[in-house]
């Protein structure tokens, strides 16, 4: 019997970051900050549900909104990955996220 280790999200994203980085991609990530009114990541215009990450190597780009296993994005961030064409990853997708970074 195999115990699987429930990742974090901030965990996820750094294991993500770091495959990325393994595999020459340049990895941009908007870190939200503390605020008396609670986590805010400074954006402007229409930048709520931006995704988690854009990933650039040799003209590809790929944009990803990372999520813990069983959580959904918000409808704020399903309008960007419809219109970007963004990945949705989840830990649970581990292998096809390795074999996308090493592919693209």
């Amino acid at each position: 019997m195999t115990t699987q280790l429930k990742l974090t999200e901030e965990q996820f994203l750094q294991q993500i970051i770091d495959i990325a980085h393994l595999y020459h991609w340049q990895v941009a990530h908007f870190r939200p900050a503390r605020t008396d009114k609670g986590w805010r990541t400074p954006v402007a215009a229409d930048g709520k549900g931006f995704p988690d990450l854009v990933m650039v190597r040799d003209g590809a780009v790929i944009f990803a909104e990372l999520k813990a296993d069983g959580k959904q994005p918000s409808p704020e961030q399903w309008h960007w990955i419809d219109q970007l064409g963004a990945h949705v990853w989840h830990p649970g997708d581990f292998d096809a996220i390795v074999e996308i970074l090493r592919m693209e």
